[in-house]
């Protein structure tokens, strides 16, 4: 039996689920899912973006329990160094921390304008000028990392937290057929490509619970 449990919401609609269940995945961790009903409050709060939950995603491990994906990532770090969630070097390993912040409080437009809907297609998808600005920020920062590292991922050979925390966002711009450049749409196909993504992808789309407001094509 896993010692760890995480605790998500849906798999369709809940990004910082998906963020936090990528990290105990990149990290090897064993651990079994508990997923929260979309209709408990502060799961669907989260989800319709009114507030940031505390409560999901959260990890349980050994009687420790982790909220808050930045805080997933640096503890699974802690109990799995070797994994690569975090780069080798010190530089390294400070450019990710930013970037993974950067993630974690900003895009707000991006996250409002394009919610992370996994069942949902929407081709010629209006997206405002604030959102196209959250945009252009995320993909400079994909393009400045995979020059700079090499590739295939952000950081390198080995997928990072930084992958997990960016991984919900190549889902929101396949929903919404967001134009990219060929670096940002061949990054953004190899996440999508990766088993973990495929895993999650086909429970999301067996899910039966559907959030009105996070359907409507605007």
């Amino acid at each position: 039996m896993a010692r760890a449990t995480l605790s998500i919401s849906s798999k369709n609609y809940s990004s910082w689920s998906l963020r936090g269940w990528l990290l105990v995945r990149f990290a090897g961790l064993e651990f079994s899912e508990v997923q929260v009903s979309p209709d408990d409050a502060d799961a669907r709060r989260e989800l319709l973006l009114i507030s940031p939950s505390i409560l999901v995603p959260c990890l349980t491990h050994d009687g420790i329990k982790v909220w808050d994906t930045l805080a997933i990532a640096e503890y699974l770090n802690e109990i799995k160094p070797k994994s690569g969630l975090l780069p080798s070097t010190r530089a390294a390993r400070a450019h990710c921390r930013a970037i993974c912040g950067e993630m974690h409080s900003g895009f707000s437009s991006l996250r409002s304008a394009l919610p992370m809907n996994l069942k949902g297609d929407f081709p010629n998808y209006k997206i405002w000028a604030k959102a196209r600005d959250d945009i252009e920020r995320i993909t400079a920062i994909w393009r400045e990392c995979l020059e700079q590292y090499g590739g295939p991922f952000l950081f390198g050979k080995k997928r990072s937290m930084a992958d997990a925390m960016y991984a919900p966002v190549t889902t929101r711009f396949r929903t919404y057929h967001v134009g990219l450049d060929a670096v940002c749409s061949d990054y953004c196909e190899r996440i999508l490509a990766l088993p973990e993504m495929a895993e999650w992808k086909a429970a999301a789309l067996e899910e039966h619970d559907d959030i009105e407001e996070l359907d409507m094509e605007f």
